[in-house]
């Protein structure tokens, strides 16, 4: 199998990954620079990149600022890069350079189980015990069992109360359908601060897993006082057969190298685009083989069983604040059950497949899947982000 290294990467443009409407758009970017050793806060500013770090340091101050859409459009910068040549450059090469995941010291936190059909995919993942050649007998009988009844409920109501009833009674009673239409959100940290990874860069799976998917993600991007300041798309990459051995190996299976990714930009929310266009968002993906496999999916929040502002509560308040804010993946409504690799085996990523997330008003972020043990060893943590703004002296 080649390595990571010789597999032919994808060409990423301009014109692929910012949104349609990128022209009324406050977008923000992170650059590895190598003249200061680190990274970028910057703006999308048309074909070109400009650097913001003199005005703030880190995307997390930028996004405590009120004015944060006037100085992402219209503030006076430092150096600037042409987005094409960013896009174009290696990822993970110190020596050029390149783009970065747009968020820096927020906390990764992720929403789970928020649409029902993919609540029922992770009741199938816990029935199976992770074994994808069960899935199939598995679903069957979820599906003749439930049905329809979980469309449109709203999650802690009488009506959800009694759907429990009702699954309880036929023996399919689970912990993900406690999360999914009970009172409380699954919210779990999903990646260290600043482990995530950029639009062009790999993506991890774990060696060791044998049923995966990604998972298309709107990612709400949050300050330290619990207001949605922006949002931007992400992959939560999902080992369906881990978790699914059990809900406690939660950990081990969504924190290895490299699998989580964030991107292209941060969309600061503005007079055009607000939470009311967050809450519609689509969410397209496609998956194409080294072998010429194709898949495509889609997932919109109007779908989603939990309003956003929702989630956001269940993650900060008085019972956890966060003083650097956080990044919290959504959810997805996709979970593929097409086979690939043989009947009755459903989907699993192949190592060189490209994954495309994308939105009309995000832009789209591309990663290739790699072994997590492959990927690019992460390095650059808070740590060495502080030692280099304090040598460009902008701290």
């Amino acid at each position: 199998m080649e390595s990571a290294a010789e597999r032919p990467r994808p060409v990423l443009t301009a014109g692929s990954v910012l949104p349609e409407d990128a022209d009324r758009a406050a977008l923000v970017a992170r650059v590895h620079d190598p003249e200061g050793d680190g990274p970028c806060v910057a703006a999308v500013r048309g074909e070109h990149v400009v650097d913001l770090t003199a005005l703030a340091p880190t995307v997390s101050d930028l996004m405590e600022r009120d004015d944060a859409a006037a100085v992402v459009r219209e503030a006076d910068g430092g150096r600037a890069w042409r987005l094409d040549d960013l896009l174009q450059a290696p990822p993970g090469r110190r020596d050029v350079p390149h783009l970065l995941a747009p968020v820096d010291l927020q906390v990764i936190k992720a929403a789970g189980v928020t649409f029902a059909r993919s609540l029922l995919e992770r009741v199938i993942e816990e029935r199976t015990g992770g074994d994808p050649a069960q899935a199939a007998r598995v679903r069957a009988r979820v599906g003749q069992v439930v049905g329809g009844r979980l469309d449109g409920i709203r999650p802690g109501s009488p009506e959800a109360a009694r759907a429990k009833e009702l699954l309880v009674s036929e023996g399919l009673w689970s912990q993900y359908l406690e999360v999914g239409i009970g009172p409380d959100p699954e919210v779990f940290t999903k990646a260290p601060v600043m482990s995530a990874v950029g639009t062009g860069a790999d993506i991890g799976v774990l060696g060791a897993s044998v049923w995966n998917n990604p998972e298309p993600e709107a990612v709400l991007v949050v300050d330290s006082r619990g207001r949605v300041r922006g949002a931007t798309l992400g992959n939560d990459v999902n080992l369906r057969d881990i978790e699914g051995r059990s809900a406690l190996l939660l950990s081990r299976a969504k924190d290895n190298n490299a699998s989580c990714a964030i991107g292209p930009f941060v969309r600061v929310l503005d007079e055009d685009f607000g939470l009311d266009a967050v809450r519609g968002l689509d969410i397209g993906l496609r998956i194409d083989g080294t072998d010429g496999y194709v898949l495509r999916g889609s997932s919109s929040l109007r779908e989603i069983s939990r309003d956003v502002l929702d989630l956001v509560a269940a993650t900060h308040g008085a019972h956890h604040q966060y003083p650097d804010g956080f990044a919290l993946f959504t959810g997805t409504l996709f979970a593929p059950t097409e086979d690939r690799q043989a009947p009755g085996a459903g989907f699993t990523h192949e190592y060189g497949d490209v994954v495309r997330i994308s939105s009309p008003r995000l832009g789209e972020l591309v990663n290739t899947v790699v072994p997590s043990e492959e990927a690019a060893p992460w390095t650059f943590g808070v740590g060495a982000l502080m030692r280099s703004l304090a040598r460009r002296g902008v701290l």
